[in-house]
């Protein structure tokens, strides 16, 4: 399992773990003694973080976030301005970045935590919350290209997204890694489809 040092903040080091946990073991595998145990830390640590395991899911899912985030940079998408090619070289970026190394596995713990969320209508409202920020920036570039329909074309591209990364993740194709240069031309005949030339 693979978990930042014990130099990192408390609250990081759980969310973390419980990120890892949940790649791991799947979601009866999440458990604040798990958790204790995983990361090295006394037992009751977890407990005196998160209280219950709502709180320690929320927290999961704000980590989850944030690690999210650093994979895919939104701030460094290309400038629309510079062309369609551009937009599908830093989207193809992007994806490559899951599909490869250590973001798999946070592709599998956002899996787990998009499942429980949909029995838990508390942590649903967190979650969407959090995708939000994702979509939101996308729409805004997509906007800024020339999109005549900004919302409903995040909404295929995001779905097209989704749907590559479980497939080369969790689905059939898991044995297979798209190469960035193959990412690259099928974002490229997708936004074709979207944007002006």
């Amino acid at each position: 399992m693979s978990v930042r040092s014990a130099g990192a903040p408390r609250t990081e080091l759980i969310a973390d773990t419980a990120l890892a946990l949940l790649a791991e073991r799947g979601m009866r595998g999440l458990t604040h003694r798990a958790v204790d145990e995983a990361a090295g830390l006394p037992q009751g640590s977890t407990s005196n973080h998160a209280r219950t395991r709502l709180a320690l899911l929320e927290a999961a899912v704000r980590r989850q976030a944030q690690r999210e985030a650093d994979v895919l940079v939104p701030a460094g998408l290309p400038d629309p301005a510079a062309g369609r090619d551009h937009l599908a070289a830093g989207l193809a970026l992007a994806l490559h970045r899951f599909l490869t190394g250590e973001h798999r596995s946070l592709l599998v713990s956002r899996y787990e935590l998009a499942l429980e969320a949909t029995r838990r209508p508390e942590l649903r409202t967190y979650y969407d919350a959090a995708g939000a920020q994702f979509r939101e920036p996308l729409t805004a570039v997509l906007r800024a290209a020339g999109s005549p329909a900004p919302e409903r074309h995040t909404l295929s591209l995001v779905s097209w997204c989704d749907g590559l990364m479980f497939s080369c993740v969790a689905g059939s194709y898991h044995a297979t890694t798209p190469t960035e240069e193959d990412l690259r031309v099928a974002v490229g005949e997708l936004l074709r489809g979207m944007l002006p030339a």
